[in-house]
């Protein structure tokens, strides 16, 4: 039997280590893919941390559940090498993203297509072993997505920053034809934001980062105007400029984000949140009334909004952001240039 290669969390708040084990033999409705590329995500710190910051000294512990060694990894795009006999559909050597939000099937949300906000969920790479290995074992094929023209380094990261960004955007019901639209932070999720955010509305957004060369990135890549939220007057130009605005996504989820964000909304506003950064935010109660704002948070996506985000880019109206191939041995490498905030773009493993 042959040997599946991973890099491995073996101790949480210690670097990933190569462990090898033998590849699993799919069987009833699953489907084994050999892993070709994995993107590496912000929130792949945070499960190596086994926390999330609440604030202060408070933390959302998630080590819970998760049996050591664990495989992280869910921005994954392979080739299927195997199937068992009840996974219909599954064709060997057929080239196919996974869709990695992949719940129980039961409960309220998953029966209502929210497999992502399930409450027993099995995501890859979160829950169950994911991308950071040369292989994945995928439950059904339907989870299986052809991503043909695109490259699989394109592909993989449409299933969370592609599809994180695409869900989060839908969510603004019209703003995005009253005015620009604002995304606040521009990591991977924040610049696949910005590709499609120029897909989707006739305006091309505005954005916010404290990184200089990821501001002048985003306006090389499109952007309208492009703005440091740690300037004391970056609030007074955004609201100068456009008089207030009424669709703000947070692609950081920080107390300094959504200050910034909720700063420079007009009467009416929205801000959407996808950003995992951690902290405490608080705000006067009266002003969600007095400004008739809302604060909504998103969390990745649906099957069939992954379906839709890779149809955008297989018409080819999302222009791929800039991304960083690096092999599977330096996952921690490249996780710590990620910590760093060293990366511009997106870093995606090849295997």
């Amino acid at each position: 039997m042959s040997k599946m290669r991973r890099q491995s969390l073996v101790a949480y708040g210690q670097p990933l280590r190569e462990t090898a084990v033998d590849c699993p033999a799919p069987r009833g409705s699953e489907v084994l893919v050999r892993v070709e590329r994995c993107g590496v995500c912000h929130s792949d710190l945070h499960l190596q941390d086994g926390y999330f910051s609440l604030g202060g000294d408070k933390r959302l512990d998630v080590t819970a559940g998760r049996a050591l060694p664990f495989t992280l990894g869910h921005e994954i795009a392979g080739v299927i090498e195997s199937a068992g006999a009840e996974a219909a559909g599954a064709i060997i050597g057929r080239r196919v993203a996974v869709y990695p939000w992949i719940g129980c099937g039961k409960c309220t949300a998953c029966r209502a297509g929210e497999e992502n906000l399930c409450s027993d969920p099995r995501h890859l790479g979160i829950v169950a072993d994911g991308g950071f290995a040369t292989h994945v074992l995928v439950p059904h094929p339907r989870y299986l997505l052809d991503y043909a023209p695109l490259s699989p380094t394109f592909a993989g990261p449409l299933m969370c920053s592609g599809l994180t960004a695409y869900s989060a955007l839908k969510r603004f019901t019209g703003r995005p034809e009253r005015g620009p639209v604002l995304l606040v932070g521009l990591g991977g999720v924040g610049m696949m934001g910005l590709a499609i955010a120029r897909a989707l509305f006739r305006a091309p957004p505005i954005v916010a980062d404290i990184d200089a060369e990821k501001r002048n990135a985003a306006l090389a890549a499109g952007a309208a105007q492009a703005y440091d939220p740690a300037d004391p007057q970056a609030r007074k130009a955004v609201t100068a400029s456009t008089g207030g605005l009424l669709a703000v996504c947070d692609f950081v989820g920080s107390e300094k984000s959504l200050q910034f964000s909720t700063g420079v909304l007009a009467r009416g506003g929205k801000v959407v949140v996808t950003g995992l950064l951690g902290g405490m935010f608080s705000m006067a109660a009266a002003m969600f009334a007095i400004k008739a704002m809302t604060i909504e948070g998103s969390l990745t996506g649906t099957l069939a909004e992954a379906r839709e985000v890779l149809d955008l880019a297989r018409a080819g109206q999302i222009v791929p952001i800039p991304t960083h191939d690096r092999p599977l041995a330096q996952a921690q490498a490249a996780l710590d240039d990620l910590r760093a905030g060293r990366v511009v773009g997106r870093t995606v493993l090849s295997v």
